[in-house]
């Protein structure tokens, strides 16, 4: 019978997709942990059948030794409470922001997608809680494993300026038989992210698990995605209707509501639409999550990037600013959601999902999206088999879209706006395996869709020749 090699990755989510990141570092036979543990979206499933609705751990978890966080995004922790209901009770590691962070998460998933009692909710964050280790940035950290003490295991987290408290984890294994550095990317950020410093490549990997979400796209710069924002406002404004922008809780609202600060900032007097000025116009933000998020952001304005630190410093406020309003109760929203489809307001009203498969902006969707005053801005990845994709895709022509099992006509206008993404564009992507002063050996491309992974494989194949790029 042949033994497996060790150290041994097994990828059971973001395989073909982009969503459910998961994935296990055997070290041994009694020992491994897992990379992230995340929720599906979708159409995407695990290899063990896992999916959006059946969110069950679909593998053995017995030689999981620990669980390592890369960042709070659902899509990546999003089954922590399915992975302690199958029995881990093992530590949870992440850096110390996340830590912050991580239980917002978890108290909205556990409330609101599992139903369950806040009494309920809370005992399984105490437990949570008590699981949870904060590793800071750069500091090695070692992971008990059972047996001998022939193998063994330090991780290292770095800042992968994907949201605040994202890293980027260097795992060093050593076994009786093999001394490897493996490292996972996690999601990393591009070199222009507000409020966020850019990843710095690790100085060296054996193995390297990479994501690949815009393997294939190059985003546009920072300053001319800031104009084409403003443009498709103005646009979209000429409608005298609302604009929906689908927006996920954590990064993606925060980065928006900084850009348009600096806009209102910069333009105030200046007309956005026939009797109204960039300093009349009402932003929303309907999502309590988002709005804890960013009252966390606002609290760890410490661990900002220099530019939002310089902005603060002149008085001013990139995250709370006369012209936004949020929402948080329900009954509010419901408020909110009867005014806007009576009147069709003009304003802009960010809410979650971002690619509009729940959460409150389903409920803007189902109530404006037949509304021809209505404009759709869509600021990020959509992913196969979500209502967001199909938008997408059928917006331009005015074709259908099934939201609640109900079909509707998207008479709405749909643009996609170029650039607002927390992910690494191709480039960036790129510069991170070649900056490593030692190249991998062998680079396994994730969360991806096929099309992007195909073209990162053959790119960094041409890059970094020496390099076994594969696609798990």
């Amino acid at each position: 019978m042949n033994h497996p090699s060790y150290p041994l990755i097994l990828h059971h989510g973001a395989v073909t997709g982009v969503t459910g990141s998961c994935h296990e570092l055997q070290i041994d036979q009694a020992n491994s942990v897992l990379i992230d543990c995340g929720l599906f979206q979708g159409l995407e499933a695990s290899p063990g059948g896992a999916n959006y609705n059946r969110l069950a751990i679909d593998f053995p978890i017995a030689s999981v030794r620990a669980l390592l966080i890369t960042h709070c995004h659902a899509d990546h922790v999003g089954r922590i409470p399915y992975l302690m209901a199958a029995g881990f009770q093992g530590p949870i590691y992440c850096s110390e922001l996340t830590v912050e962070l991580l239980p917002l998460v978890m108290r909205d998933a556990v409330e609101v997608g599992l139903a369950l009692d806040k009494e309920l909710a809370r005992q399984f964050l105490d437990v949570l809680k008590s699981q949870i280790v904060a590793v800071p940035y750069g500091r090695w950290q070692t992971v008990p494993l059972a047996g001998d003490g022939s193998a063994r295991l330090r991780v290292r987290f770095k800042p992968a300026g994907h949201i605040l408290g994202s890293a980027y984890i260097e795992c060093d294994v050593e076994t009786p038989s093999a001394r490897q550095r493996v490292v996972f990317s996690g999601d990393l950020g591009g070199p222009y992210t507000p409020l966020l410093a850019a990843p710095k490549s690790p100085y060296q990997a054996d193995v390297l698990v990479l994501e690949s979400t815009y393997g294939d796209r190059k985003h546009v710069n920072r300053r001319r995605r800031k104009v084409l924002l403003k443009q498709h406002i103005k646009r979209c404004m000429k409608n005298s209707g609302v604009i929906l922008i689908p927006s996920f809780s954590i990064e993606r609202t925060q980065e928006l509501l900084y850009e348009f600060e600096d806009i209102i900032h910069h333009s105030r007097s200046e007309p956005v639409a026939k009797g109204l000025t960039w300093g009349e116009i009402e932003i929303i933000v309907d999502s309590p999550l988002a709005n804890k998020f960013t009252q966390a952001y606002r609290k760890l304005k410490a661990f900002w990037d220099a530019e939002a630190r310089a902005r603060v410093n002149a008085g001013r406020h990139p995250l709370s600013f006369e012209q936004l309003t949020t929402i948080n109760s329900h009954q509010d929203h419901l408020d909110a959601l009867s005014y806007l489809k009576r009147t069709a307001n003009p304003c802009i009203v960010l809410a979650a999902s971002g690619m509009s498969s729940g959460g409150r902006m389903l409920n803007y969707l189902k109530a404006l999206i037949e509304d021809p005053r209505t404009d759709i801005l869509l600021a990020g990845f959509q992913a196969e088999g979500t209502p967001g994709r199909t938008i997408q895709q059928n917006g331009p022509v005015h074709g259908q879209v099934e939201l609640d099992s109900q079909i509707y006509t998207i008479n709405a206008g749909v643009y996609t706006l170029d650039g607002y993404s927390a992910h690494a564009d191709q480039d960036s992507l790129v510069r991170f395996v070649t900056r490593m002063r030692k190249k991998p050996q062998e680079i396994r491309l994730v969360h991806g869709e096929p099309e992007a992974k195909q073209t990162l494989q053959r790119l960094l194949q041409q890059k970094v020749p020496d390099c076994r790029v594969i696609i798990p």
